[in-house]
C-alpha cells in the first residue's frame, strides 16, 4: 500500500468528520460523503457543523483545506470508511442497519482490487462477516484477498473529540490478518494510543461491551437509589461511604441514560444472543424506566397546586454537553406535557432551549426541576437560590 492514500469517508457526523479531518491533516486526499447538502457545503467552506473548537481550528489549516473536500456521492479511492448512524428499531429492539447497507451499496460501483473497507459504525456482532462481506463478494471480489475489510469502532466523546480521537487506544478487527494490518497502517497516521489487532467479530462485540458495562453499572446505581428511597436514606451519602472500599466504585444514580451509544448498544448484544443476556436486558429495563419515575416524583411534588407551572432545567443527555441525542430529560418533559402539565424546558448549553438567567425563568414558577446538572446551572442556582425562591409562587426546587 502506498504511503498516502485517497480515502472516502461515508457519513460526516460526530464520527466521520473528525476521522476525515485527521486523515487530511496527515496528508491523505480525503473525500467526505454526506447526503445532507448543507453539511457538504459547510465542509467545503471549512466550517464545522458540530461544536468542537480544536477540530474547527484544525479544519481551517491549509493542509486540511487542501486535502479535504466533500460531496454527495462516493468516488474511486484506496480506502472507504463507513461512519453512518446505526439507530435502534425501537419497536423490535434490534439494530437498524439501513444506513450501513445503503453506504456499502453506494460504494460498490467504485470498489477496486486492493481497496480497504473500514466500518466505524457500531454494529451487532457478525455484521461484517454475514452482511457486509457477502455484499462485496456479490459484485465479484474475494474479501480478504481482493478487497480488505475491517471493523474499527469509534471511541470518542462529544465535547472532547479532538483529544480522544488521537490519544484513545483503538481496536482494529480485520476479516483476516492482512485486513487488520492494513487498517492499522492507516490509523497509525494520527492515533497516538495503542492499536490492538483482533478479528472482526471480537471488535464488534468489544465496542458493545464497553457501553453495556456502563449501562449495567448505571442501572445498579439507579436500583440502589430506589432502595434508598424505600428506606428513606440519603443514597448519595451511602454510595460515597460504599466507595471508600478500595475495590468498589458505584456510579451516581440519575434520571436515565442517554447519548448515541449507551442506551442503544446493549440491545445489539441481546439481538445476537438473547438467551445469555438476562442481566443486560434487566439493566436496560431499569434505565428505560427512570424518566417515568422522575416524572412521577415531579407530579408528587406539585400535587395539590392548581395548574402548577414547572420549569425543567437541562435538556442534554448528561451534564456539561450540548448533545440532546436520546436524552432522558426530553422524555421526562414529554411525559409531563402529555399529561397536561404546564412545563417548559431550558438548557444554557443547547441553543434551542437557551435562557438569560434562572431568575428570569423562575418568576411565578411552582417547581424548578434540575434534570441535568450542568456546572453553569448549579453555580447560578446556589449563588441565587434565595432570590430564585422569592421569585417563585411555590419555592419547590428539585435536583436529580
Amino acid at each position: 500500500m502506498t504511503l498516502t492514500k485517497k480515502v472516502v469517508v461515508i457519513g460526516t457526523g460526530y464520527v466521520g468528520l473528525p476521522v476525515a479531518i485527521m486523515l487530511a491533516n496527515a496528508g491523505h486526499e480525503v473525500v467526505g460523503v454526506d447526503i445532507d447538502k448543507n453539511i457538504v457545503e459547510a465542509i467545503n467552506l471549512a466550517e464545522m457543523h458540530i461544536d468542537e473548537e480544536e477540530l474547527q481550528r484544525l479544519m481551517r489549516q491549509d493542509t486540511v483545506r487542501k486535502n479535504l473536500k466533500a460531496q454527495n456521492q462516493p468516488c474511486k479511492a484506496d480506502v472507504f470508511i463507513i461512519a453512518v448512524p446505526t439507530p435502534l428499531d425501537k419497536r423490535k429492539k434490534v439494530a437498524d442497519l439501513t444506513f450501513v447497507i445503503d453506504a456499502i451499496t453506494s460504494i460498490l460501483p467504485y470498489i477496486e482490487k486492493g481497496n480497504l473497507v473500514i466500518i466505524e459504525s457500531t454494529v451487532p456482532p457478525l455484521t461484517c462477516k454475514e452482511i457486509i462481506k457477502p455484499m462485496i463478494e456479490d459484485v465479484g471480489f474475494i474479501v480478504g484477498t481482493d478487497v480488505l475489510l475491517a471493523h474499527c469502532p469509534e471511541r470518542i466523546l462529544p465535547g472532547n473529540i479532538f483529544y480522544e480521537i488521537i490519544h484513545n487506544d483503538r481496536i482494529i478487527g480485520g476479516i483476516n490478518e492482512k485486513s487488520s494490518y492494513a487498517a492499522k497502517e492507516l490509523y497509525s497516521f494520527f492515533v497516538k494510543g495503542n492499536l490492538h489487532l483482533t478479528d472482526d467479530v471480537t471488535a464488534e462485540l468489544c465496542k458493545l461491551m464497553e457501553n453495556t458495562y456502563r449501562d449495567v453499572n448505571i442501572a445498579l446505581a439507579n436500583e440502589f437509589a430506589a432502595v434508598g428511597e424505600t428506606l428513606r436514606i440519603d443514597i448519595k451519602e451511602a454510595i460515597e461511604f460504599a466507595n471508600k472500599h478500595p475495590r468498589v466504585n458505584i456510579l451516581n444514580p440519575g434520571i436515565g441514560v442517554g447519548g448515541h451509544c449507551i442506551p442503544i448498544d446493549p440491545w445489539f448484544i441481546k439481538e445476537v444472543d438473547p438467551e445469555n443476556c438476562t442481566l443486560i436486558f434487566t439493566a436496560r429495563k431499569i434505565n428505560e424506566q427512570m424518566p417515568a419515575k422522575t416524572a412521577s416524583k415531579i407530579r408528587r411534588a406539585v400535587k395539590g397546586i392548581p395548574d402548577p407551572k414547572i420549569v425543567a432545567l437541562g435538556a442534554a443527555y448528561k451534564p456539561n454537553t450540548y448533545d440532546l441525542r436520546e436524552s432522558p430529560a426530553l422524555e421526562v418533559v414529554k411525559l409531563l406535557s402529555e399529561d397536561g402539565y404546564n412545563i417548559k424546558l431550558f438548557d444554557p448549553l443547547a441553543e434551542e432551549y437557551n435562557y438569560s438567567s434562572i431568575k428570569t425563568i423562575a418568576k411565578g414558577a411552582d417547581c424548578i426541576a434540575v434534570l441535568v446538572e450542568h456546572d453553569v446551572i448549579i453555580k447560578e442556582l446556589l449563588r441565587e437560590e434565595n432570590t430564585v425562591k422569592n421569585l417563585m409562587r411555590n419555592p419547590i426546587i428539585m435536583r436529580f
